[in-house]
């Protein structure tokens, strides 16, 4: 199993490297697919050579071989997640439909959480092509099914709308976006209507410790907006995980 792994962690490293593409072309509506990858600066194409995930950036020290200019730091980080991510969903659900079932969301919640951080939005159709993943392919996952999948994605994105128009009329300002609500929707399909709960509150808590850090840190800027999708995404993802021990542990605390 340790080798199949470590398969699926280099097979991530290279799909993380198709993801920095959508992450970087999908918000200029740009296809992610031609032309290839170039520097953005220069326009030179990317030898296949200098487009290894992580090690070309370590050769290369973060610049590109043409014109020098400076590659962010976003592209290893990703390429490292990704592969670490997908080694994680083998690891845990084996080679199963399961484990492509949950990478899908996996990749979508890397892809959409990058993008809101850049662009505080949430590609729509994008959000709309992970949900139809969600919905339809939930036929083929044990432990799951179609119903469950069209209640939790109802659910999620039910309850961030109800947040946003309950605080809007006590307040007059939006808080979270309506992007937050279609990636609530594709958790919801993909982790059905209990992991909805879980997530919007291991979301809550992670982002209220990372705003009260930010405030400790930096007290001048404490009321720049912060993205809620990366939150969203880091609490569905500790909720796939590790959501039926804390479910279980939860229900067990209060005797039912």
């Amino acid at each position: 199993m340790g080798i199949i792994c470590l398969g699926a962690f280099i097979l991530g490293l290279f799909i993380g490297s198709f993801l920095n593409v959508c992450i970087y072309r999908i918000p200029k509506g740009e296809s992610v697919v031609w032309p290839p990858s170039h520097c953005p600066k220069c326009g030179e194409k990317i030898k296949p050579y200098d487009n290894i995930p992580v090690i070309s950036y370590l050769l290369l020290r973060g610049r590109c071989r043409s014109c020098g200019e400076r590659i962010s730091y976003q592209y290893p980080a990703v390429e490292l997640l990704t592969g670490l991510l997908t080694a994680a969903a083998v690891c845990r659900f084996g080679l199963t439909f399961s484990a492509l079932y949950y990478l899908i969301l996996t990749y979508y919640l890397i892809v959409v959480s990058f993008i809101d951080l850049k662009t505080m939005e949430v590609p729509v159709r994008l959000s709309y092509g992970a949900l139809l993943s969600g919905l339809f392919l939930s036929f083929f996952v044990p432990n799951h099914s179609f119903k469950e999948a069209v209640f939790g994605a109802s659910f999620g994105a039910g309850i961030i709308l109800f947040i946003i128009e309950t605080y809007y009329v006590f307040t007059g300002k939006e808080g979270m976006g309506y992007g937050d609500a279609n990636i609530m929707a594709v958790v919801g399909a993909f982790l059905g209507w209990k992991k909805v709960l879980l997530t919007l509150f291991l979301a809550s808590f992670v982002g209220a410790l990372f705003g009260i850090s930010l405030i400790l840190i930096n007290k001048e800027k404490r009321e720049k907006a912060i993205p809620f999708g990366p939150f969203l995404s880091i609490g569905a993802l500790l909720s796939l995980y590790f959501g039926d021990a804390l479910i279980k542990w939860y229900l067990g605390g209060l005797g039912i």
